[in-house]
């Protein structure tokens, strides 16, 4: 069965009249809430989310994960924001109570956080669906026409209001935003296939055998978690599934097979609204959910060319800006030299008679006499002399002691630290017996 469309509206329709396309959209995204997921651990980053939620992950050197999503809404203009939280949330809370405070809500602008508070029963939230379904009265309270549920825990630069735009335009009751992904990576992701409209007219969650795109044999259409409903429809559409007790309730395995082949539900090319490509002209987007794909995430940004702009002022990842020095550099002599090689070095860091080759050192980093190649050092850590670090990740606050050596002993590695499937190691304070966190 198939509803009857809520567009066009007549204002909709003058709007799209005119030849001042940016006003049109402009109307959209005013009308529009957005709901930004976020309580998730993030299981395949191991004990890098031991202590927080995956989009509270630091990111690029300054960021976190989740910046990026609230970005792409403030830039877009999309300024009515829920965050909802559940899995060990205190440091996102904490991080988008001192990051993200500058919306104004004289203006209607204002970011809410939304913890799970069993509004509606007496259980968490069950799964992403329910996340929302549980926001119903948030929702409704602010009354908009469309709402945006967007994941938060995805690398990437995206004006909604195209997609919004999209939307409207194909008269959709709910617009997927769509990537093209190699066959053999799609298994483990939402996969669709559309008609030459790009009408969805079939949706498998992880399928064993993912459907190629129509001309492209070897690439798969993937579900980004970046979705547009008419407000109406969704809030029809999670109650009926919340009262379904054979539903687990989350938007891929159970909401979108339900509405694919009985409403009007559209792919939205992430091509045809992303800022920014890859060299090769592909849209950037990253799922950096694993050791290996975040660890990689965070290198490709020492390129000389990085495929992830962050120096564009037109499309500026905004964040908490912590009051720092400018980063050091110490010691030029042929036995001592403080050095950064094709790295990224944020403020606050002190680089002491140190080499840093190919790495991305995060805020007020400390590396004494030491080697660093090929890693991720997030925020107030300290390498000590004589060290040697190479293709790890070093959490936050970790001290490496004189003369440890990481990255030139796998089977070593192991019995310390978390080796990845690529050779990967990730060091937490809690591996070397140091206090978690540990501020200076």
């Amino acid at each position: 069965m198939e509803t009857t469309a809520p567009f066009p509206h007549e204002d909709y329709d003058t709007l799209r009249s005119q030849p001042d396309i940016g006003r049109f959209v402009s109307q959209l995204t005013k009308e529009s809430f957005a709901l930004v997921l976020a309580g998730g651990r993030g299981t395949r980053l191991k004990q890098l989310t031991d202590e927080r939620a995956k989009p509270a992950v630091p990111f690029g050197g300054k960021f976190r994960i989740i910046d990026f999503t609230l970005s792409n809404c403030v830039n877009s203009g999309v300024r009515r924001i829920g965050v909802v939280t559940q899995y060990k949330a205190h440091s996102l809370i904490r991080h988008i109570q001192h990051g993200w405070s500058f919306l104004d809500g004289r203006f209607g602008e204002f970011i809410q956080l939304l913890p799970a508070q069993q509004q509606v029963q007496e259980s968490w939230y069950q799964g992403t669906a329910d996340a929302v379904f549980q926001n119903l009265g948030v929702l409704r309270r602010h009354a908009p026409r469309f709402v945006l549920v967007l994941s938060g825990d995805h690398i990437y630069k995206m004006d909604y209001g195209r997609l919004l735009a999209s939307h409207v335009s194909k008269q959709a009751d709910m617009t997927l935003a769509c990537v093209e992904a190699p066959l053999e990576q799609a298994s483990g992701l939402g996969v669709m296939a559309v008609d030459p409209d790009w009408r969805i007219v079939a949706y498998a969650e992880k399928p064993p055998t993912p459907q190629p795109m129509p001309g492209k044999p070897d690439f798969a259409l993937i579900n980004m978690g970046v979705y547009v409903f008419s407000a109406d429809f969704l809030y029809e559409q999670l109650i009926r599934d919340a009262d379904d007790p054979r539903s687990s309730h989350d938007f891929g395995k159970d909401v979108i097979p339900h509405v694919v082949p009985r409403y009007r539900v559209y792919a939205h090319r992430f091509a045809d609204s992303c800022i920014g490509v890859e060299p090769d002209g592909a849209p950037y987007w990253r799922d950096v959910g694993t050791v290996d794909a975040y660890w990689e995430a965070n290198l490709e940004l020492t390129k000389v060319v990085p495929a992830l702009n962050l120096y564009d002022r037109s499309w500026p990842i905004w964040t908490h800006q912590e009051q720092l020095p400018p980063a050091k550099f110490v010691f030029d002599s042929d036995e001592r030299r403080g050095e950064a090689l094709d790295s990224v070095v944020s403020g606050g860091c002190i680089i002491s008679g140190a080499t840093v080759r190919r790495s991305l050192l995060f805020s007020d980093v400390r590396v004494h006499d030491s080697l660093v190649e090929d890693s991720v050092i997030l925020p107030q850590c300290e390498i000590g002399p004589h060290a040697v670090v190479k293709r790890a990740i070093v959490d936050r606050g970790c001290r490496i002691s004189d003369g440890m050596q990481v990255g030139l002993d796998p089977q070593l590695d192991r019995q310390r630290f978390h080796v990845s499937e690529h050779g990967v190691t990730l060091i937490t304070p809690a591996m070397l017996g140091q206090p978690v966190f540990k501020v200076r």
